[in-house]
């Protein structure tokens, strides 16, 4: 697998990616009406260093790479990751993650911090700590699912 930044010709099988899991509101917090001119701003914003997946020349997941605060905030990354539906299972958020752990590392940051991890979301609560994450906070309730309802948010930390 191949990890690599995002071009323009990306957009398409980023769009095939990401629109319909933050439309489908189970792991994002973002409004599950945008636009694909919005999802764009949203996961390839001026802010974001946004990478593609690729396997055999197609693009099986895509994540993105930012400072977590600006300011005095900006020593700490964030991330944001998905994987295609049909590529699911086979290591690929867990070879995205440990490229930005290195990208993040590589461009300053001293940690990485996951702000608002859906704890219903079992993939990613199950991989990030595998990963030397910590859970240091858990907002409870604070994410209002469309299956489950109030649903707690963990905050997931590692130093670099």
């Amino acid at each position: 697998m191949q990890i690599r930044p995002a071009t323009q010709n990306d957009i398409p099988k980023i769009l095939e990616i990401v629109a319909p899991v933050l439309r489908a509101g189970e792991t994002y917090v973002m409004p599950t009406d945008m636009t694909d001119d919005e999802v764009r701003a949203y996961w390839m914003g001026p802010d974001k260093e946004t990478l593609v997946a690729e396997e055999d020349g197609q693009i099986v997941g895509t994540y993105y790479l930012k400072a977590n605060q600006p300011g005095n905030g900006a020593h700490v990354a964030n991330c944001g990751y998905m994987t295609a539906p049909d590529a699911g299972g086979r290591g690929i958020a867990r070879r995205m993650c440990e490229n930005s752990l290195i990208r993040a590392k590589d461009r300053g940051f001293k940690a990485m911090q996951f702000n608002f991890v859906i704890a219903s979301n079992k993939a990613a609560v199950h991989l990030w700590p595998q990963l030397g994450f910590e859970i240091v906070g858990r907002l409870p309730g604070a994410y209002l699912h469309p299956v489950h309802g109030e649903t707690d948010a963990l905050i997931m930390y590692r130093k670099l």
